[in-house]
C-alpha cells in the first residue's frame, strides 16, 4: 500500500517569504494575538468603545473609507480628531477674543482714569 501523506515543504520565515505570498496571504489563517493588540492599542493611544451608529452612517463611511483607501473605522477616527480639533480651535478663539476685548477695556478705563 502507497503512503498517501503529501510531504510538506517548510517555507524559512523570512520578509522576503512574506512580502511575496509564499507564506500565504489567505486572511482565514490570521489570528490576532490579543497580547500584541492590546500592547499596540496602549502604545498608540487607543481605547476600544462601543457606540451605537445607523446603518446608514456606517455604509457611508465604509463607502468614503474605500473612495480614500482605508478602513472605515480609521477614518471615523480620523473624521472625530477633526471634528473635535476644530471645535477646539474655535474654543481657543473665542477665549483670545475674550481676552482682547478685556484688555482694551482695561486700557480705555485707565486713559480715562489718567
Amino acid at each position: 500500500m502507497k503512503n498517501n501523506t503529501e510531504k510538506i515543504q517548510r517555507i524559512e520565515s523570512s520578509d522576503d517569504a512574506w512580502e511575496s505570498g509564499k507564506l500565504g496571504r489567505d486572511e482565514k489563517y490570521a489570528v490576532a494575538d490579543e497580547q500584541v493588540t492590546a500592547e499596540m492599542d496602549d502604545d498608540l493611544g487607543l481605547q476600544m468603545i462601543s457606540i451605537r451608529l445607523s446603518k446608514d452612517l456606517i455604509n457611508s463611511f465604509k463607502l468614503l473609507g474605500h473612495k480614500y483607501g482605508m478602513g472605515y473605522q480609521p477614518l471615523m477616527r480620523e473624521a472625530l480628531k477633526r471634528f473635535v480639533d476644530g471645535e477646539l480651535k474655535i474654543i481657543a478663539k473665542e477665549i483670545l477674543e475674550e481676552q482682547s476685548r478685556s484688555l482694551k477695556t482695561s486700557k480705555e478705563k485707565s486713559k480715562k482714569a489718567a
